[in-house]
This record gives C-alpha cells, structure tokens and sequence, in this order.
C-alpha cells in the first residue's frame, strides 16, 4: 500500500482551513495545515509537500510571495493557488508566477477534491 500524497493547505482563514483539510482527509490525502505565511515557509522545508494549496490574500507573507519564494526553492513543488480577490484577476497572474492549477473562492469542497487529484494524477 503506498502513502497517501501529502498536501499543505495554507489560508489565514481558519474556517476555510478546516473545511477544506476536512473534505482532503474524507478523500484520502494525508493534509497539515496552517494560517500563516511565515509557518508555512518552515513547513515546506521541513518536509517537503507533494502539493502545496495556497490562498493569495494573507499577511505577511502574502501568497504571492510564497508562490514566488517556494517556485524559485522547489521548481518541482505543485502548487494550486485559491482565492477569491479581484474576480480571478490574481488566479491568472498566479499561473504567470507558477502555480500549476488555480481555483475561484468560494471553492466547494468538491471542486477541491476534483481539483486536487487532477494535480495529482489520481
């Protein structure tokens, strides 16, 4: 039996965050979490995820800079951008940056789902 695929989901929204860590878990993705920018980036090289989520509206630092910090670290790390912020205006400025799928919030736990494992190949 192989290891579920690893997945961490970064959003300063906590709500969001056990929605969306729940509806990952149901479906077999082993998921860690966290609301911050800064504790993400120690995360990521703690262990390397095979998917990072990642909302582009947060503090310091904002998902921009993450998606920018960790494509230039990890050229092969998955990245799938959420967020709701200008209409997708960011969505597609955050495909330019190197994140390989993108999704419009609010995001149901299904589009999620689909999403992630269309990432994944599963």
């Amino acid at each position: 039996m192989t290891n579920p695929p690893r997945i961490l989901l970064v959003d300063d929204d906590y709500q969001v965050v056990r929605y969306l860590k729940k509806a990952l878990q149901e479906n077999g993705y082993s998921v860690t979490s966290t609301t911050s920018g800064k504790q993400a980036l120690a995360m990521i090289q703690e262990r390397l995820p095979d998917l990072l989520i990642l909302d582009l509206n947060m503090p310091e630092p904002d998902g921009f800079d993450l998606l920018k910090a960790e494509r230039s670290k990890f050229p092969y790390l998955r990245i799938l951008v959420i967020s709701g912020y200008l209409q997708g205006a960011l969505l597609e400025a955050a495909r330019i940056f190197g994140a390989v799928a993108t999704l419009q919030k609010p995001v149901t736990a299904e589009a999620l789902v689909g999403k992630v494992g269309e990432v994944l190949g599963r």
